[in-house]
Parts: structure tokens; C-alpha cells; sequence
């Protein structure tokens, strides 16, 4: 193998790896006018829940996939999906059309990520390594802070579909690359197993738990038959899924894993730090637009100290554990950080100032980073070198499944806050009207009558303080989970090499 690092072709990987993570956050800062374009305001959290949820499902089988049929080729199939899911999104006419094109778009997304790397693992030699991290350290940030700054940008200067056309020129530039630059050895025709069943019962308990999540209490009271039907449905589906899990052969989630106290604790806070996450970088630009009056891009604007206090925290919690191997303290700190910061949200109301709104997202940003780097730190601490791979995709995948229900669950209370704050001032009929119809968008809010749009701002903040309230109450469960978390000593070595490589395939499980 050529000792040098095949800059073309590993751009074009990382471009398809920059779509996946980029489209789990350009949609937050056009949600408003999506919804007041399409209406169904109850149907909003679906936006999001529907790419991530399709993406966490598909994930391991892209990865047999390419180990059966070849991996450039299992990559192309994922990249044309994920264009093809782009642009159907982009033409959606109603909501229930976009959530279904979202869908497809995630099953593409599933395969980018995991392709990605599978292939890096056959391009790049190892001493090349360090180089390829930094590489993918740079893309990651600006996906993160680019996300929400694109999204607005188009949605203010083209339309709000262009969110979703923008990912055609990256993907065919994507493509171009990969078809003719990349030349990997025949595939050699490997015997995998690849666990449906697992993945068929994961899917479905997901499915349930995430309707449960939108519908009981809101669309439907806790005792009715959809819901209990949906209770039966996701307790059944878990359970066949342990069960399956322990038989077999190549389980998505090795059962073993959780053997280990530090591995199922980063696990369960792995879960909620993506629930909090995704729901409040998805709510806050409502506040923003509707109550201050910002446009899309603005809005995406003021959510950079957030995005850089993540950010931020993430890098130094690193570089603090790779130079004194003490991790303990950063998952109890950023728990601490994120009831803070939810608490300090709450402050937020219809005559805030623009730069402290902004400012005060600084604190749950930091919380966020500190508890999602020191996560995966102690996952790959506590797996066995044989389970590096399945670890890994691991606490990704509850961190999607997290974020899932999270933003099912906390939007689900937005909506039903607004809804009541609006039937209050407004009454039933017009609440109906301006959640379900067309007129509720930040550019027509102006044109409303006062008493209106004075209703619909009190309205929009009443949500965001739901959700911040149900942020504080899972930061606080994440603050009491990280106390239980033994210090460790972190490994010095790295797997022997007798031992078993982790698969590519397994590296990540999700966006």
C-alpha cells in the first residue's frame, strides 16, 4: 500500500461523513417557517426524529452490507439515497410528506458515516491515523456550528427547502470523487451474519417508544387503547430484543458490554445528554424567531456560544483526561452545568435582551460537551479490545435514540404549552387555526393583530420553558447517574495486535 495519505479520496469520505452530520442540524433554524408553510405544528418534532431514527435503525446493516457486496459500492448506494431523500424533502407538500422523505433521507445518512470510515480503514495506513482524527476533529465543528448558520442563511435568502437542495451539489462532488479516485481491492467474500432481528426489534421499540413519547398525554390520554397498544408493543419489542441480543452470533449490541458498572452508567448518560441536546438546539430558534423577532439566520447566529461551549468543552476535557487520566469529575461537572444552564434558560421571556438570550446558552453548551466527551472516553475504557467497535457504536446509537425521544417527548410538551397559552388568549378555534394552518410563521407574526401576536409570543416562550424544564429534570438525572461512576484507571496500551480489530462497520452507529 502507497504510504502516502490519498488526500482527494479521503475529502470525498469526509464530505459524505460532513452531509450526515450537517443534515441532523441545518433543519433547527428553519423549523419555524416549515411548520407555518405546512402546518402541523404537533408533527414538528418528526422533522428531526425521523432522520435520526432511520439513520440509528440502518446503520449496522450498511455496514454487513459493504462487508458482503463491497464497500465503495454499499457507499455510492448510501450517498444516491441520501440525494434522493434530499430532494423529495425539498418538493415535500404537507408535513406528513416530509416526515416520510426525512425518513428515506436517514436510511442514506445511516450508510455515510459507517462507509465512510470502513473505507478510511482500507485507504489509510495506520501511522496515518492521528492525521485522519484531526481531519475529522476539523469537519466536525464546522457541521456543528455550521449546521444551524446554513440553515438560516437559506432559509432567509432562498427558501427553506433549499436545506435540503444544498446537499446536491456536496453529494454529487461526493460522488464524483469516490467513483474515480477510489480503487479498493476486490472484496473478498466474507461470511457475515447479519442480525435482522435485532435490528427489526430495535426499530420497532424505538418506533413505539418515540410514539408514545409524541402522543400519550397530548394526542392521546395515558389509559386509551393506542397508547396501552403502543406500552405492550415497545415492552415486547425490548424484551425480544435482549433476547435475541444473547443468541446472536453478531448481535448489534453485545450484551457483555453492560456487564461493566461504567459502561451501562456512560451508556444511560449518553442517552440523556442527546435528549437535551437536540431538543434544545431544536427549540431555542423558536424563541428567538417568534419572540425576538430574529431572522433564521440570525437566530442561527445567537446559538454560537451554545455551539462553541459544547465544543470547547469537549476539546479540553480531552486533552485534561489524556494528561492526568481522571475522568470522574467532568460527567458530575457537566451534570452540574446542565441543570444550570436549562435553570438559567428559564429566564428567558418576551422582553429579554437579544445578547443575554444568546449568552445564556454558553452554560448548557459547556454541560453538554463535557458530559458527551467524557461518555465516550469511559465507553472505550470499559469495553474489551474485541468490543472496541460495538462499544463505540454503542453510546452513539443511545445518544441518537436519546436525542429521538427527547425532542418526541419535550416537543410534544411545547406543543401542548402552546396550544393552551393560545386557546387561553385567543380561544380554542383560533388556537387550532395558528397551530394546524399556515399563518403561524415569523415573517407574518408582524402583520397579525397585536393582541395576536402578543399571544403567540407569550405562547412560543410558555413551550421553551417546558422543555427547559424538562431538560433540568433529566440533567438532574444525569448529575445523580454520574456520581455512581468509579474511577478507573485509564488503559496506557493500546490492543494487542493478536487481538481481535474492531470493525470498521462498528466504529459509529448514528449522526
Amino acid at each position: 500500500m502507497n504510504d502516502r495519505l490519498p488526500y482527494l479520496a479521503v475529502f470525498g469520505l469526509l464530505l459524505g461523513m460532513f452531509l450526515a452530520m450537517l443534515d441532523g442540524l441545518i433543519v433547527g433554524t428553519a423549523l419555524p417557517t416549515i411548520v407555518g408553510d405546512l402546518g402541523g405544528l404537533n408533527h414538528l418534532p418528526w422533522v428531526v426524529t425521523a432522520y435520526m431514527l432511520a439513520g440509528a435503525a440502518t446503520t449496522p446493516i450498511w455496514g454487513k452490507l459493504g462487508d458482503l457486496y463491497g464497500r465503495k459500492a454499499s457507499f455510492i448506494t448510501a450517498i444516491a439515497l441520501f440525494m434522493a431523500g434530499s430532494v423529495l424533502s425539498g418538493v415535500s407538500q404537507d408535513m406528513s410528506q416530509l416526515i416520510a422523505f426525512r425518513a428515506v433521507q436517514g436510511l442514506g445518512a445511516g450508510g455515510l458515516m459507517v462507509g465512510a470510515l470502513a473505507i478510511i480503514g482500507v485507504l489509510v495506513p495506520p501511522r496515518h491515523s492521528g492525521r485522519l482524527q484531526s481531519m475529522i476533529g476539523v469537519i466536525m465543528p464546522i457541521a456543528y456550528i455550521g449546521g444551524p448558520l446554513v440553515g438560516g442563511l437559506l432559509t432567509d435568502y432562498l427558501s427553506w427547502r433549499w436545506t435540503f437542495y444544498v446537499n446536491l451539489p456536496l453529494g454529487a462532488v461526493a460522488l464524483l470523487i469516490i467513483t474515480t479516485r477510489i480503487h479498493l481491492p476486490p472484496v473478498e467474500r466474507v461470511k457475515v451474519r447479519i442480525d435482522y432481528g435485532g435490528a427489526a426489534l430495535l426499530t420497532t421499540a424505538i418506533v413505539a417508544l418515540t410514539l408514545l413519547a409524541s402522543w400519550g398525554g397530548t394526542t392521546y390520554s395515558w389509559s386509551s387503547p393506542q397508547v396501552l397498544a403502543l406500552t405492550a408493543v415497545a415492552v415486547l419489542a425490548l424484551a425480544g430484543f435482549v433476547a435475541v441480543e444473547r443468541r446472536a452470533a453478531e448481535p448489534i449490541i453485545p450484551p457483555r458490554l453492560f456487564h461493566d458498572r461504567n459502561f451501562t452508567l456512560v451508556q444511560v448518560l449518553s442517552f440523556l445528554v442527546g435528549a437535551i441536546m437536540l431538543s434544545v438546539t431544536n427549540y431555542l430558534p423558536q424563541y428567538m424567531q417568534f419572540v425576538q423577532g430574529f431572522s433564521p439566520a440570525a437566530s442561527g447566529m445567537l446559538l454560537l456560544p451554545l455551539m462553541f461551549g459544547m465544543l470547547g468543552a469537549q476539546l479540553v476535557t480531552g486533552r485534561l483526561i489524556s494528561a492526568n487520566g481522571r475522568y470522574r469529575v467532568h460527567p458530575i461537572l457537566g451534570g452540574a452545568l446542565m441543570i444550570a444552564g436549562a435553570l438559567l434558560l428559564l429566564l428567558l421571556d418576551v422582553a429579554t435582551p437579544a445578547a443575554a438570550a444568546s449568552a445564556l446558552g454558553l452554560v448548557i453548551g459547556t454541560g453538554m460537551g463535557l458530559v458527551m466527551q467524557s461518555t465516550t472516553l469511559v465507553t472505550m475504557n470499559s469495553a474489551d479490545p474485541r468490543d472496541m467497535g460495538a462499544a463505540s457504536g454503542t453510546v452513539t446509537l443511545l445518544r441518537t435514540i436519546g436525542g429521538s425521544l427527547g425532542i418526541a417527548l419535550l416537543g410534544s410538551v411545547y406543543a401542548g404549552r402552546m396550544r393552551a397559552d393560545l386557546s387561553t388568549h385567543l380561544g380554542p378555534a383560533a388556537a387550532d387555526r395558528l397551530a394546524t394552518g399556515g399563518e403561524l410563521t415569523p415573517e407574518l407574526l408582524p402583520g397579525l393583530p397585536a393582541r395576536t401576536a402578543d399571544a403567540v409570543r407569550e405562547a412560543v416562550t410558555s413551550g421553551l420553558h417546558g422543555i427547559l424544564i424538562g431538560a433540568a429534570v433529566l440533567a438532574l438525572i444525569a448529575f445523580a447517574a454520574s456520581w455512581l461512576i468509579r474511577e478507573v484507571p485509564l488503559r496506557d496500551h493500546t490492543p494487542s495486535s493478536d487481538a481481535p480489530e474492531p470493525d470498521a462497520h462498528a466504529a459509529v452507529t448514528g449522526a
